[in-house]
């Protein structure tokens, strides 16, 4: 009967917080796309997709508290529900709603090249002068690893970095487009 609560709660909760999104106005064919030799095929007029955008994204994480207090102190996202008995935390930015689950101690790090899971979770940013204020308070945290500062995307304009949080989860920070700047 527990289990059966728990699962109604969060089940609740995860509903609670999608009604609270809005969804985002990007399709994937308006996504700004890399000029490499990587091919993207996206869904013409004439196509249906079967889904309806993403719901929600979890991640297993080692340190449950950092990984919170990254969200919401750092990127000021709400805390808007989780399950101790679990443990994990649910948390929003009123776009995304992501799921943090506690893992045991005994945890792997993830290898981008070796393993199969995510690779990495992108965030779009609104504009160049958040990605540097982003940056600033990255180099300030101890546990945060920035695996590269703001660069172009390929020629650019668009602009991204890519760090680790505390539990070591690779997250990129995107501005799309936006003006073109000699040294990003």
């Amino acid at each position: 009967m527990k289990k059966l609560i728990t699962f109604l709660v969060i089940s609740l909760l995860v509903l609670m917080s999608l009604l609270a999104c809005a969804p985002s106005e990007t399709t994937l064919s308006q996504a700004p796309q890399k000029q490499a030799k990587i091919q993207v095929k996206t869904v013409t007029d004439n196509q249906t997709a079967l889904t309806q955008g993403v719901n929600h994204i979890g991640f297993a994480v080692s340190d449950l508290n950092a990984t919170t207090e990254f969200f919401t102190s750092i990127l000021g996202w709400k805390e808007v529900g989780g399950d101790p008995s679990y443990p994990s935390r649910f948390v929003s930015d009123g776009k995304i709603f992501v799921t943090l689950w506690q893992t045991s101690k005994d945890t792997v790090a993830f290898n981008r090249k070796t393993n199969v899971g995510l690779h990495h979770f992108a965030m779009t940013v609104p504009d160049l002068e958040t990605l540097d204020e982003l940056h600033a308070v990255f180099l300030k945290q101890d546990n945060v690893e920035i695996e590269f500062a703001p660069e172009f995307l390929g020629n650019g304009p668009t602009t991204h970095m890519i760090i680790r949080e505390p539990s070591g989860l690779r997250l990129e920070f995107i501005v799309p487009g936006g003006t073109r700047r000699e040294t990003p």
